[in-house]
């Protein structure tokens, strides 16, 4: 049976429809593309740890901003002083192509402040239980500037001799005492997970406490986001929060201890998102 053949005017507009219909997609396909490219690109998250720790102590953290589509760098802080540290992040940014988020917990704060300045890619700082210093402010300091911190270098730390070849001390590595890591840093942790805690902490040299902030602070330049924890036992909440209001920096509190990455990662994870989105 042959079939039907089509009118003329019949063939002409199934022909029109056809080529409409492929240029309606063709066009639907390049406004998404369009769409997609005009999307911000998203920040580079480094995750900057503090003393008596190491780069495990962002896990959680770590986890969630890569489920949330972040590239995330846990930078392996030195702790071998202030100015050292600094120059180590600073070329470790270096390596680091387009906008970066930099986040400092607790000493890292000092680092990160130092390192940022003068850093056009860095487009937010986040502090979490974290100094954050001015020029001319020390760890030390800073740490004993408001009542209520119960680090007492008296009885809390271990210190173990640094010489050099010639057999001189040359400076001291600092540890927290075991059997009181938990009670200062790790509040509301499972006990298991403070012992491993205080098993792997990395240890500060002495003289990072008396260290000085040299130049101007990146926060000046920045914007900044600070969260607190309000049952910090290490860094005062007192002072942590004079100098969130001195960095004009978006403060979040959470009743954490001062390892808040780790008892209440979520709180932390959503300060770093916000930071990323304002400044994206």
């Amino acid at each position: 049976m042959r079939t039907p053949k089509k009118s003329l005017p019949a063939a002409v507009a199934a022909l029109t429809a056809g080529v409409l219909a492929l240029g309606i997609g063709t066009a639907t396909a390049s406004s998404a593309q369009t769409m997609q490219n005009d999307a911000p690109l998203k920040p580079t998250i480094v995750l900057v740890h503090g003393a008596w720790a190491d780069g495990s102590s962002w896990s959680a953290v770590t986890s969630k901003l890569q489920s949330a589509g972040y590239t995330v760098d846990v930078e392996a802080n030195p702790l071998r002083g202030l100015a050292t540290d600094a120059q180590y992040l600073r070329d470790l940014l270096a390596t680091i192509p387009g906008p970066v988020v930099l986040v400092g917990h607790s000493y890292g704060g000092m680092v990160t402040t130092s390192a940022a300045t003068g850093n056009p890619n860095v487009k937010a700082l986040v502090y979490v239980d974290a100094f954050i210093p001015d020029q001319g402010d020390s760890l030390g300091a800073l740490a004993a500037a408001q009542p209520g911190s119960e680090l007492d270098p008296n009885t809390s730390i271990t210190t173990v001799p640094i010489h050099d070849a010639g057999g001189n001390v040359i400076n001291a590595d600092v540890y927290i005492k075991p059997n009181q890591f938990a009670g200062l840093f790790a509040g509301g942790i499972p006990a298991k997970q403070a012992a491993v805690l205080a098993a792997t902490q990395r240890p500060l040299t002495a003289s990072t406490l008396s260290e000085t902030l040299a130049g101007v602070p990146a926060w000046k330049t920045i914007p900044s986001w600070d969260l607190i924890g309000t049952a910090d036992k290490v860094l005062p909440p007192a002072e942590q929060q004079i100098m969130a209001h001195r960095a004009d920096a978006h403060i979040t509190k959470v009743d954490a201890p001062h390892l808040s990455m780790i008892s209440d990662p979520d709180a932390v994870t959503d300060v770093i998102v916000d930071a990323a989105r304002a400044t994206s």
